[in-house]
């Protein structure tokens, strides 16, 4: 045919119905006026939804607890007895260490791809949670059967580490890709409407800011869970290392409870059987049809290729879901620069503060300033900044924020060269003993780099994960999420890369290459994907029943759009 894609009058048929979401409006829909007038505000949130929080704070409870003294226990010997001025188990050296902490990381962001699979298209996310926190189980069982005294003397922690590491990697994956769509699930997305609140004041209530509020929580919950490592990390120091595997591991048991108990609670989304199968034929069409995906969508197909028509198993808003998800996980290959930054937290700061005066307390607890940080933040930036923005017509849409966590992560890392340049010049603690490495320094000199880390993460992290939820078609929310945890992967690449670096004295070099790369990052982000911006409303609206096309374009008279006030 000599006619485009565009050329063509799209005709909506019955045979190809768009996706209907069921939707309980509390209100009018704004007008014009009220889009310029009123602030934007979130939505109640369900009592599921907060359930769901709790299952992931009993899982970070445990992740953060058990995870919290590895570095310490692969990296340093056993000491005579405890309390212990440096807790250790295997001697192994800080590049082992950093490379099995490192290979952790990267595998506990390989299998959230499987755990999305098995949720997506066979079991759905609340049994594919149900399944993998058994399996979890049972790596903490032997992750702390083999920390006892007995097993580390006798050589059986490193392999039994090893084990427990693959296991509990696999289990963490399977509920990470599944518990934060599931706790956005239970909300069920809306058109905007005007509320009016107890003292009279009319709002708009929107999908976009409930969500953005939902993952706050979330993200809250995961950093209240993560302060385990303050008592995993002060049992490893004065009692030893099984006693510090021993709680998270008592404490997961409360997490598969919750998922049992609240099984009838939960909102569920069935899986969609085919849909990875359905997602392959529909980029295979876009090679053999012009016009792309675009030209793939039923409606298209009966006016250009109606013998093709007749085949297809999906509808028009499908084929816009899954090109609205593409170009979110466009923006998902920068964040590997970002989690590099985010991965220095948990293992060479960690050795950084093992050279300082730490006092009392152990070397590896200074990595809880960053869940504290975010404890008070959080809640601050859900409840105060982020409104008086959106008041004063400054809404922070997602790429925005996302640019301003690849910034504060270049920070803290910038900052934590200048510390290690600062230790290379300070004197030893204990100059008649050569063995020792600290330095007269003290290890609260770290704080601001663990602040700066945490302030990314508001921006970059949680936005991230609401950014993969709402983009993602509703068939395949797990599978997006998990693409976007796995860009962890390649940081820990990355890592792996660097860990002949993480040595003394290169490490103020490894930490200013990380955050010039961090910086250079931030800035193409906002260059190639800031016009996302624009059109972040209408996109969370396609697939929905409601035509949100009057709030989120201009209209001829000139009025201002909902991006201009929400």
């Amino acid at each position: 045919m000599s006619e485009s894609v565009e050329d063509l009058k799209v005709v909506p048929t019955e045979q190809f119905p768009t996706k209907v979401h069921d939707e309980d409006v509390g209100g009018p829909e704004p007008t014009e006026e009220d889009w310029r007038d009123l602030p934007e505000v979130g939505d109640e949130v369900p009592f599921s939804a907060y359930l769901v929080i709790l299952i992931e704070f009993c899982e970070r409870f445990t992740y953060y607890g058990l995870s919290g003294p590895f570095q310490n226990y692969i990296q340093h010997p056993a000491p005579p007895g405890y309390p212990a001025q440096q807790p250790g188990a295997m001697g192994r050296g800080q590049q082992t260490a950093t490379a099995l902490t490192t290979f952790f990381q990267f595998w506990c962001y390989v299998t959230p791809i499987i755990g999305a699979i098995i949720a997506d298209q066979y079991l759905g996310k609340y049994k594919t949670i149900l399944l993998f926190s058994i399996i979890y189980f049972f790596g903490l069982l032997v992750l702390t059967l083999t920390s006892i005294p007995a097993a580390i003397e006798s050589g059986a922690s490193f392999p039994g580490f090893i084990v427990a590491i693959i296991i509990i990697g696999l289990a963490t994956g399977g509920i990470k890709s599944n518990v934060s769509p599931l706790v956005a699930e239970q909300y069920k997305s809306k058109r905007a409407f005007v509320k009016v609140l107890p003292n009279g004041k009319r709002v708009i209530v929107t999908s976009q800011a409930t969500y953005q509020r939902i993952f706050n929580m979330f993200y809250w919950g995961i950093n209240v869970g993560s302060l385990s490592a303050i008592a995993t990390t002060e049992l490893e120091m004065h009692v030893g290392f099984w006693p510090a595997y021993l709680l998270p591991t008592i404490m997961f048991i409360p997490c598969i409870v919750i998922v049992l108990l609240g099984r009838e609670r939960y909102v569920q989304n069935p899986p969609r059987g085919s849909v990875f199968v359905e997602a392959g034929k529909l980029f295979s069409l876009s090679r053999k049809v012009k016009g792309g995906l675009v030209a793939c969508k039923p409606s298209v197909l009966v006016l250009t290729h109606p013998e093709l028509a007749a085949q297809v198993t999906w509808d028009d808003a499908f084929v816009d879901e899954l090109k609205r998800a593409l170009r979110a996980c466009t923006v998902f290959c920068w964040y590997p620069i970002y989690w590099l930054c985010y991965a220095q937290m948990t293992n060479n700061l960690i050795s950084q503060a093992s050279t300082m005066w730490t006092g009392s307390v152990p070397n590896d607890i200074m990595q809880n300033i960053d869940p504290l940080v975010l404890i008070i933040f959080i809640p601050l930036m859900d409840r105060i900044v982020y409104p008086s923005l959106r008041r004063i017509g400054l809404p922070m849409r997602p790429i925005l924020r996302i640019t301003l966590g690849f910034i504060f992560a270049a920070i803290a890392m910038a900052y934590a060269a200048g510390i290690q340049s600062m230790i290379y010049k300070a004197d030893f603690s204990y100059p008649d003993n050569p063995a020792s490495e600290k330095r007269n320094i003290s290890a609260a000199y770290q704080i601001p780099a663990y602040a700066f880390i945490a302030l990314s993460e508001i921006f970059a992290s949680i936005t991230g994960l609401e950014y993969a939820y709402k983009k993602a078609p509703q068939s395949m929310k797990s599978i997006v999420m998990a693409l976007f945890l796995f860009s962890n992967c390649f940081a820990s690449i990355l890592a792996f890369a660097l860990v002949s670096v993480a040595v003394d004295p290169k490490l103020t070099w490894m930490y200013t290459g990380i955050s010039i790369a961090s910086g250079i990052v931030a800035i193409l982000v906002y260059i190639f994907h800031h016009k996302n911006d624009d059109t972040d409303a209408e996109d969370d609206a396609i697939g929905t029943s409601y035509d949100t096309s009057r709030n989120v374009k201009q209209n001829e008279a000139g009025h201002k759009t909902e991006k201009d006030f929400a």
